[in-house]
Parts: C-alpha cells; structure tokens; sequence
C-alpha cells in the first residue's frame, strides 16, 4: 500500500511534506456560484429610478407603491447585495489565507541557520 493514501481509497491521509484536500462535491461548487451570481444579477437589472422600481413591482407583485416606498426598496435592495457580495469576498479571503503554508516560518528558520 503506498504511503500516500489510506486503506479506503476515497479516504486519503496527509503524507509527510504535502497536504491532502477532498475536491469540494459538485452541489457544493454550484451553491458557492449561485451564492455570487444572485446578488451580482439583482444589482445589474436594478433600475436606477424609483418610477422604473414601482413599475416593476406593479408588474409583477401586482400591487403599487408610492414613489418614497419604491425609493427606500431600491436602496434596501442595493445595500444587501452588497453586503451579501461582501461577505461573500471576505469568506472567500479567510479561505484563501486559511490555505497558505503554516511552516513557512519553520522554512525560512532553516533557510537563515543551515
């Protein structure tokens, strides 16, 4: 058996020296992209005016509203997509930092004293 992996072979263990990750399942990888496409759209077709907003959600909710009421829903709308698109970048920065290389210290100790 080699050194690399367990005796399941779904199931690899951490070598010396490398570090072993599962592959995220594919439902996972599509909610990740939903998570930033959804947001991402909404902020993309929001009107700009507030008369666009309230002829929008006539359209399609079926009831008016006056025109401070769709003024306050746009910029509601606006201010959580960006919040969920922020939150969304600062998981993906935690993330990326979570990966880098925990010895790097050890690395460079070796590297200053041979």
């Amino acid at each position: 058996m080699n050194a690399e992996t367990s005796a399941h072979p779904c199931c690899p263990i951490k070598a010396q020296g490398t570090a072993w990750t599962q592959p995220a399942p594919l439902w996972r990888r599509g909610g990740e992209i939903a998570a930033w496409l959804f947001p991402s759209a909404v902020l993309v077709l929001l009107p700009k005016c507030p008369a666009c907003v309230a002829a929008y959600v006539a359209l399609f909710g079926g009831v008016g509203i006056s025109m401070a009421a769709a003024a306050n829903l746009r910029t509601s709308v606006l201010i959580l997509c960006m919040a969920a698109l922020a939150g969304l970048t600062l998981k993906r920065i935690c993330r990326i930092i979570s990966r880098e290389p925990k010895n790097s210290q050890q690395d460079q100790r070796q590297i200053q004293h041979p």
